[in-house]
C-alpha cells in the first residue's frame, strides 16, 4: 500500500509500506518557527500554526530535502513547488525491524516541537494479498510483538495513529484467503486494545475509500476488528476520492458503528479519482492528480475529525505508468500534484 521510506501499497486503495524516516531531535517553538534539521543547520521548513494543524511536521522529511537540493541548484520554480508538500506534516510509516525505536524517535521530536505524531501501522500478516505491498509480520505472535513496540516507543506523547491500511477491506472483499480471517480480526482488535492503553494515544482503524465496498459491507466487519475501542477510522488512504464523497460515504459509515469519527487523507484527492487507464490500475501512480486539502483538524464538521496527508505526497504506488517501487519518492510525481494543486 504506501509507507515512508520504502513502500506502499496496492490494490483497492493503492498505497505503498512502511519504514519510517529515521529523523533525529528536531526542535521548535511550537507555533511555526523553523525546526533544526538533523545535522544541525537550519531546516528549510517549519511548522504548521498549532491551532491549525496540530501535527509534526517533519524537517528532515523527503521533500524537505528536495525542497533544499533544488534550492542548491538554483531551481527556485521547483523547490516553491515540491515545498507545498514539504511544509505540511504527512504520515511516518513504522517499519518492521525498530519499531519501539522509530515510534519513540518520532514521538520524540514531534513533542520537543510541541506537535502531535501522526503514525501508519501497516505490518499486518499477509499484507496487501501479494501484490506491489505484500509482506507483513511473520506470523501472528510476531505482529503483536511489533505492535508492542510501537506502543511501548509511543509511552505518554501523543500520537494518532492509522491502523493497517486496507487489512479490513481485503477481508470483506475476499483478496486475503479466507483461512486468515479470524486471526486477522483478531490481531486488528488485540492492536488497538495494546494502543489505547497508552494514555495520549488516538487509533484510527482503516475503512477503505468510498470507491470500494459500501458501508452496509463495513460495518460488521469493523464491530468485530473492535472499533466501540478505537477512536474512529480512516478513509481514503493512498486513493483519490473526492474529500466530500469521502465524507457522505463516512457519515453514512459512522451511524453504522456508534457515531465513531473519522478522518480523511486528503493528500493526493484534489483533482479527484482518474477515469482513464485500465480500470483495475486506476489507483496506481494515475496521471493528472492533485494536492487536496492542507491537513487540518479545524474540518468544520463535528463528524470528521480532521484532513490528514496519510500518504506521502510524491512517492511512488508500485512500478506502474513509469513509477519506482512503491513507496520510493518520485520527484516528477510530486512536482505534478503540487503544480495541479488548486
Amino acid at each position: 500500500m504506501y509507507g515512508s521510506y520504502t513502500g506502499r501499497r496496492s490494490a483497492g486503495t493503492a498505497a505503498a509500506v512502511c519504514a519510517a524516516l529515521l529523523l533525529a531531535g528536531c526542535s521548535g517553538d511550537g507555533d511555526g518557527d523553523s525546526d533544526g534539521g538533523t545535522d544541525g543547520g537550519p531546516a528549510v521548513v517549519g511548522q504548521q500554526p498549532k491551532a491549525k494543524d496540530p501535527y509534526w511536521v517533519n524537517p528532515d522529511g523527503t521533500a524537505a530535502r528536495q525542497v533544499a537540493t533544488y534550492e542548491k541548484d538554483g531551481d527556485q520554480e521547483k523547490a516553491d513547488l515540491i515545498r507545498k508538500i514539504a511544509e505540511q506534516p504527512v504520515g511516518e510509516w513504522i517499519g518492521p525491524d525498530d519499531p519501539e525505536g522509530e515510534a519513540r524517535r518520532v514521538t520524540e521530536a514531534a513533542a520537543k516541537a510541541d506537535r502531535y505524531a501522526l503514525l501508519v501501522l501497516y505490518n499486518i500478516p499477509h499484507r496487501d494479498c501479494g501484490q506491489f505491498s505484500k509482506g507483513g509480520a511473520a506470523d501472528g505472535s510476531a505482529y503483536r510483538a511489533w505492535v508492542d513496540g510501537v506502543a511501548q516507543g509511543i509511552g505518554d506523547r501523543q500520537a494518532t495513529v492509522i491502523l493497517e491500511p486496507d487489512a479490513l477491506l481485503h477481508l470483506v472483499d475476499g483478496c486475503t484467503p479466507q483461512e486468515h480471517h479470524d486471526e486477522r480480526y483478531a490481531l486488528l482488535k488485540s492492536a488497538i486494545e495494546r494502543l489505547k492503553r497508552q494514555p495520549a494515544t488516538q487509533v484510527y482503524v482503516d475503512a477503505g475509500n468510498a470507491g470500494w465496498q459500501s458501508p452496509e459491507a463495513l460495518h460488521e466487519p469493523l464491530w468485530r476488528a473492535g472499533i466501540e475501542k478505537a477512536d474512529g477510522f480512516s478513509l481514503n488512504v493512498s486513493n483519490f476520492r473526492t474529500t466530500a464523497a469521502s465524507t457522505e460515504f463516512g457519515k453514512k459509515l459512522s451511524v453504522k458503528v456508534g457515531d465513531k469519527p473519522f478522518v480523511i487523507d486528503t493528500s493526493r484527492n484534489g483533482n479527484g479519482p482518474y477515469e482513464g487507464g485500465d480500470p483495475a490500475e486506476t489507483w496506481c501512480n494515475p496521471p493528472g492528480r492533485a494536492l487536496g486539502e492542507p491537513p487540518t483538524t479545524t474540518t468544520g464538521d463535528d463528524t470528521v475529525d480532521a484532513y490528514l496527508w496519510i500518504k506521502r505526497p510524491g512517492e511512488s504506488d508500485g512500478d506502474c505508468k513509469g513509477g519506482p517501487k512503491a513507496g520510493e519518492w518520485w520527484p516528477e510525481y510530486a512536482l505534478g500534484l503540487a503544480r495541479a494543486a488548486k
